[in-house]
């Protein structure tokens, strides 16, 4: 069976993190992996670096169902208003720096 369709891609944006955060101790950086929708460009799944899964859980639940073919303020406007963990900025770095490597990928692939 097959996870994924062969119309998505894989795409990884990584954000830094604080020095006393325990993503840095744990995995250096902060890193989403999206899984993108080449067809519609909506996000079908992702996961992040993170310590705990409630995190990751809500990382998913602010992502999921968005589109990364272009920065949309109002994603960031959410994770202001929603994430209180001391990632939120390397979240926001994560997801800008996805945005920019799907249309990359986008205008070399599609």
């Amino acid at each position: 069976m097959e996870l994924y369709s062969k119309e998505t891609v894989f795409i990884i944006g990584h954000g830094k993190t604080n020095i006393d955060n325990a993503i840095t101790e744990k995995f250096k950086m902060f890193f989403i992996g999206f899984v993108v929708d080449t067809k519609t460009d909506l996000i079908v799944d992702l996961d992040c670096t993170s310590t705990i899964r409630t995190t990751k859980d809500f990382v998913y639940s602010i992502f999921i169902n968005k589109r990364l073919d272009e920065f949309d303020a109002l994603v960031e406007k959410e994770i202001e208003r929603r994430y209180f963990g001391s990632s939120k900025k390397a979240m926001i770095t994560a997801y800008k720096d996805a945005v920019k490597k799907y249309s990359e990928v986008k205008s070399k692939y599609y």
